[in-house]
């Protein structure tokens, strides 16, 4: 049997970017919704939430990159240039809400400093993210093989609509972690906001999600013609259902089910986009063939890779069974 390594790859990349928006977008959501949390016991017990696993959350991003890197350098070649201005902001993001989570117990001193430093990397990491989802979804210019744009190519109102949506999203995503690992005042206020960020989340879902078709006719052609249809109109119907299940979930004030059905979601946005895109690596220019690597490297990486994610996912199902259940109010740190 034949196994066609360029999909496989596609796959394990796919995942990896999934990986990252489950395990670092409650993390961020934390940081966009912290302002909205009461200063000293509840801020502390919310970062005490994630205090045991944020800093492997990571791990996911750098496996994503550095696999479009070693699978698709071409990909790599042509998206990377244009888009450095949201990574560089997304990085930057990430390295400032990482020490301000570190500063924030270390130097108490300083604390509403450190408390504004976490919520801003958390904003500009998150809608960078977006942002960036945004610009590749919306198209690249390319010539021969190299990107042909400018350097505020990515910036359109589409962009900035995925940016927005990404950090309404990781707000519920923060939101309904809390109501999962809390108790009390806490998760009694992680309900309220989760009231109020769960419509916003839907409304920003279903802007984006009316507006990609219109960006390119393929897109288009997935989603409103037979019989493509047939197989892009499931997605709508499963986001319903997630959307009756969440609402009912919140009502009943259930624990895991709220940030259960909130991953679903996500999920069902990736399918969603992957409906629209695939084979295309580079929307209506490169598709994944075009873009990869040869085989022979792509076998050499995927045997380490086999090796190197079940361990990743085993250390990281590890660290969270250890740290299961509510967040008591002695910490961490």
């Amino acid at each position: 049997m034949n196994i066609d390594l360029t999909i496989v790859w596609a796959f394990i990349i796919a995942f990896a970017v999934f990986a990252y928006v489950v395990m670092d977008g409650f993390d961020l959501g934390i940081g966009i919704i912290f302002p909205a949390l009461g200063r000293g016991a509840e801020r502390d017990k919310a970062m005490n939430t994630v205090a045991p696993v944020w800093d492997g959350n990571e791990t996911w991003l750098v496996l994503g990159g550095g696999g479009l890197l070693a699978a698709f350098p071409l990909a790599y070649a042509i998206i990377l240039p244009a888009i450095y201005p949201p990574i560089i902001a997304m990085l930057l993001g990430l390295v400032l809400r990482g020490v301000a989570f570190e500063g924030r117990w270390r130097d108490p001193n300083h604390q509403p400093f450190w408390d504004f430093s976490f919520t801003a990397g958390s904003f500009v990491a998150a809608f960078a993210q977006g942002v960036t989802l945004g610009a590749l979804l919306q198209g690249v210019e390319v010539e021969g093989r190299a990107y042909a744009g400018g350097w505020l190519d990515w910036l359109s109102l589409y962009s900035v609509l995925t940016g927005v949506g990404t950090v309404i999203g990781y707000g519920l995503l923060g939101s309904t972690w809390l109501i999962m690992k809390t108790e009390g005042v806490v998760q009694d206020h992680a309900f309220r906001m989760s009231w109020k960020l769960f419509p916003a989340t839907l409304l920003a879902l279903g802007a984006v999600s009316l507006y990609t078709p219109f960006l390119e006719g393929e897109y288009w052609n997935r989603w409103f013609t037979f019989p493509s249809v047939l197989f892009s109109a499931q997605v709508p119907v499963l986001v319903a259902l997630i959307t009756f299940l969440l609402y009912r979930a919140l009502k009943l004030r259930r624990d895991y089910a709220p940030f259960l059905l909130t991953l679903a979601l996500f999920l069902l946005g990736m399918i969603g986009l992957g409906i629209s895109m695939f084979p295309y690596v580079v929307p209506d220019e490169i598709t994944i063939w075009d873009a990869a690597t040869h085989p022979s490297s792509q076998m050499f990486m995927l045997v380490g890779t086999l090796f190197i994610v079940p361990l990743i996912i085993g250390y990281t199902a590890w660290a969270y069974w250890v740290f299961r259940g509510k967040v008591g109010d002695e910490g961490y740190h």
